[in-house]
């Protein structure tokens, strides 16, 4: 906030005394003159003039101010425009960052009659052309940087993921670029209505992409901008149909795990013995694993969301064999003073000695160590996704899968297969994880129905 000079504060509070305001109102007026100034120099606005004045009225307005409290706003600025032409304005006075700050006006509409300013209307941004047609002026070419540190600063506050972070920025860019990098206080729900609507008509995007827009810009002026979204009517909205998720048979997946190489044949055997997401399987570490009670357990998944689920007895063998392996990794490491795995959050700060820990190595480590320009540090990191896909998709080609075949499709294959079984719809959910068991219904359109739907009594049975 600018800091105003007393001089001038004390020269503007003998100016609106003698255009009668009451003594009890100074001081509003006076945090108006501030909050007025403060915002020509934030979003570089030429102070006095009906534009300025406009656009900061327009800012109250989303700000949920009341509509006294702006026609008080309105009058107090007019009276510091007033305040500004006369002979013992006060010049040259310096912000906070010791720039100087203009008092100019360049606007002669304002009377000094304290009555006219009851009855003065806002003003419009709108401006006529030569032709008579309404344009409306907006402030193109912004700077943003600070709108993209905001939105990062407020997803990390919530913990949302890293891929969260991508998807909402990435959205932002697209949303900036499409606006032409329009002042961020001036954006509004038709803005968004016109960007929605360019992605369904013109790029014809999936319904999910768009509605993954939709939340991004939700976020987006809910949380960084402080405004509140509204309801975006006349929206051209892609229709989303039903999604039947790729099933395969356990045949097809034998054929895809045998042409797999390890460690990737693990992997993906895990994926599909426990119905783990990719991040999931990928983030294990040595401490998930129970071989006792024969449990996993997640951490940390979709939603920040943990859960447990059996271990596949047919993998014992295999995974108490890749457990030697990463302890034999890790005796290695230690040996050459690398500095430890990477660790979420600050986990490292409040213990020191974790990244060098058995228990904190990943379960399926990369091949090579990551070197850490910042701090000069060699680091562990698991398997990336990317080795895990390319080898994925080498082995469906290889076993002449005639079906569109993902990391993902291995999650779905454990719950059409355990419901094929005849287990519990609510146990199949509590094993993927999903919140709503909506979600986990979809696997009904993927088998054959064995329920059987004739009525009788269970004494009977």
């Amino acid at each position: 906030m600018l800091q105003i000079p007393a001089q001038l504060t004390n020269q503007f509070t003998t100016y609106i005394g003698q255009q009668g305001i009451p003594s009890g109102q100074h001081n509003y007026y006076l945090k108006w003159m501030r909050y007025y100034l403060d915002f020509c120099y934030k979003y570089q606005f030429d102070q006095g003039t009906d534009m300025s004045l406009s656009a900061f009225l327009k800012k109250l307005d989303q700000k949920k101010q009341p509509v006294q409290l702006q026609k008080q706003a309105e009058q107090a600025i007019r009276l510091y425009f007033a305040f500004a032409q006369s002979p013992k304005k006060q010049q040259g006075f310096r912000n906070r960052g010791g720039m100087p700050l203009s008092t100019k006006v360049l606007s002669n509409t304002c009377s000094e009659n304290r009555q006219e300013y009851k009855s003065l209307e806002l003003v419009s941004l709108q401006q006529v052309d030569p032709e008579g047609k309404k344009n409306v002026p907006q402030k193109r070419g912004a700077d943003w940087t600070e709108v993209f540190t905001e939105l990062k600063n407020t997803i990390c506050v919530r913990h949302y993921s890293q891929a969260t972070l991508r998807t909402y920025t990435g959205w932002l860019r697209k949303f900036q670029a499409f606006t032409e990098s329009k002042d961020p206080t001036l954006l509004n729900t038709e803005d968004v209505k016109e960007f929605l609507t360019s992605l369904a008509v013109k790029k014809q995007v999936a319904a999910s992409t768009q509605n993954q827009a939709f939340n991004a810009l939700l976020f987006f002026f809910r949380h960084v901008l402080g405004k509140e979204f509204g309801k975006v009517d006349g929206v051209v909205r892609a229709k989303r149909k039903q999604y039947i998720p790729v099933v395969l048979s356990r045949e097809e997946i034998d054929h895809v795990i045998g042409n797999l190489k390890m460690p990737y044949r693990l992997i993906i055997s895990l994926m599909y013995g426990c119905g783990l997401r990719i991040s999931e399987c990928l983030s294990l570490r040595v401490n998930n694993f129970n071989f006792d009670l024969k449990i996993l357990t997640i951490h940390d998944g979709k939603g920040k969301k943990d859960r447990t689920v059996p271990i596949p007895e047919s993998l014992l063998n295999q995974l108490t064999t890749q457990l030697q392996r990463v302890i034999t990794v890790h005796e290695e490491d230690c040996r050459s003073g690398y500095s430890g795995v990477f660790l979420p959050n600050q986990l490292e700060v409040k213990y020191k000695n974790a990244a060098r820990e058995l228990v904190w190595q990943w379960f399926f480590p990369a091949r090579k160590l990551t070197f850490v320009e910042k701090n000069n540090e060699q680091r562990r990191y698991h398997v990336h996704e990317s080795l895990l896909q390319k080898s994925l998709r080498t082995a469906v080609k290889r076993a002449k899968i005639p079906k569109r075949v993902t990391s993902h499709t291995f999650r779905h294959s454990f719950a059409s297969h355990l419901l094929q079984a005849n287990y519990d719809i609510r146990t199949i959910q509590e094993l993927m994880g999903h919140s709503d068991v909506k979600t986990t219904m979809i696997y009904t359109h993927t088998v054959k129905s064995t329920t059987k739907k004739e009525a009788k009594s269970p004494l009977d049975f």
